[in-house]
C-alpha cells in the first residue's frame, strides 16, 4: 500500500545547523567562538586602538620640552594608560578563556571578544578622546587670542586629532551598536527565507504546501 511504504520510507536527514547548535551548547569551550566575524571586527579594533594610543602618547611624552611640558606629559600619560587598559581587558579575556574557568554563558558573552565589555572599553576609550580634545582645543584657542606660538598651535592640532579620533570611535560604535541590535530583531525565519513543516508521517516538507489531505486522512 502507499500510506505502508510512505510511513517506511527513510527519514529525512537531520539538518546541519540544528547540529551545528547542538553541538555549542554541550561544548562550553565553544561559546567564545559562535560569532567569528564580530570577534575578528572587535579584536582589529582593539588592536588598532593600542597601538594608536600607545605610539600616540610614546611621542607626546618623549617629545616633552620645558615650554610645553605640562600638557603634553598629561595628554601622554593617559594615552599611554588608555592603551594598558584595552591590552589588559584583551589579556584578561584570553586568561579566563584558556583557564575554562567560566561556565555561565552570560559572563562568557560579557567577556568575549565582540561582547558587552569591548563596548563599554570603546566607550570609555571614545569618551577619553573626546575630553581630551575638547580641552586641549578650548586651551589652546584661548591662549592663542593672547599670545601666538608654536606650541600652542602644536596643542590645537593634538586637540584636533583627538577630536576626530574620539568621534570616530563613537561613531563606529554606534554603528555596531545598531547593526546588532537589528540582527537580534530580525526573525529566524526571515534570515534563512526557509519554512519546514514535520508531518505526521515524520517526513520534513521545506518550501512546500501540505497537501489539501491530511496525513491522518491518509492514514485511516
Amino acid at each position: 500500500m502507499p500510506e505502508l511504504a510512505e510511513l517506511s520510507s527513510p527519514r529525512t536527514p537531520a539538518d546541519a545547523d540544528h547540529i551545528q547548535r547542538n553541538i555549542l551548547e554541550e561544548h562550553v569551550e565553544l561559546w567564545w567562538f559562535q560569532d567569528p566575524k564580530k570577534a575578528i571586527l572587535c579584536y582589529g579594533m582593539a588592536v588598532v586602538l593600542i597601538l594608536a594610543c600607545g605610539i600616540g602618547g610614546i611621542i607626546l611624552l618623549y617629545s616633552t620640552s620645558s615650554r610645553s611640558g605640562e600638557w603634553r606629559l598629561a595628554v601622554g600619560t593617559t594615552l599611554c594608560l588608555l592603551a594598558l587598559l584595552v591590552l589588559l581587558k584583551q589579556l584578561l579575556s584570553s586568561a579566563i578563556q584558556d583557564m575554562n574557568c567560566i561556565r555561565s554563558r552570560d559572563q562568557i558573552e560579557l567577556l568575549k571578544s565582540g561582547g558587552f565589555s569591548d563596548c563599554l572599553v570603546l566607550l570609555l576609550s571614545a569618551l577619553v578622546l573626546l575630553v581630551c580634545g575638547v580641552v586641549l582645543t578650548i586651551l589652546s584657542t584661548t591662549s592663542m587670542q593672547l599670545s601666538p606660538a608654536r606650541p600652542l598651535a602644536s596643542m590645537f592640532t593634538s586637540g584636533v586629532i583627538l577630536l576626530t579620533a574620539g568621534s570616530a570611535i563613537l561613531l563606529c560604535l554606534l554603528l555596531y551598536l545598531l547593526c546588532t541590535s537589528c540582527r537580534r530583531a530580525a526573525p529566524r525565519s526571515l534570515e534563512t527565507g526557509e519554512i519546514r513543516v514535520f508531518t505526521i508521517s515524520g517526513r520534513l516538507a521545506g518550501n512546500r504546501r501540505l497537501p489539501p489531505t491530511s496525513s491522518m486522512a491518509n492514514l485511516i
